[in-house]
């Protein structure tokens, strides 16, 4: 389904990009469908190689999503060369300085997760030491109630 997700993300893109040229506009104003389309390939190439690192999909063996997920990323390839002749033909800008914006936005994407992670992380940390403590307090409270009633006993 996640395949299907990042082809939908890509052809939005690139159908404002297709449209924004027949219409004779210059490509400069739409490049957030540009940025879109970058991110819905690298979620796609992301995507499929965790599958291929996966231990499920070496154990069962997944080949109707991995030829599923080669069959899009054909489809990007030849989406990318008719974009590179578009950009070459239309674009206010050359193919190497969209190349130079996608790495930009490559890196950007990049920082971005590597955020996230680090924020789930110490997210973790902070509910483990927040269990941690609650445990402990408990466990003496429970030692304590236990002593009393062994007191009690005498």
């Amino acid at each position: 389904m996640a395949v299907i997700e990042s082809m939908i993300a890509l052809n939005a893109g690139f159908a404002v990009l297709k449209t924004t040229i027949q219409n004779g506009r210059e490509i400069g104003g739409v490049l957030g469908s540009l940025a879109n389309m970058v991110g819905a390939e690298e979620d796609l190439r992301a995507r499929g190689n965790r599958k291929k690192s996966s231990i499920w999909s070496k154990a069962f063996g997944k080949d109707a999503d991995m030829m599923e997920e080669f069959q899009a990323l054909q489809d990007i390839k030849r989406k990318r060369a008719e974009l590179k002749s578009m950009i070459q033909l239309y674009a206010d800008f050359t193919w190497d300085e969209y190349a130079a914006y996608e790495a930009k936005m490559r890196i950007k994407r990049k920082e971005e997760a590597e955020e996230r992670e680090k924020a789930i992380a110490q997210l973790v940390s902070y509910c483990t030491w927040g269990a941690a403590t609650f445990l402990s307090i408990g466990g003496f409270y429970c030692l304590y109630e236990f002593t009393n009633f062994l007191q009690d006993l005498k």
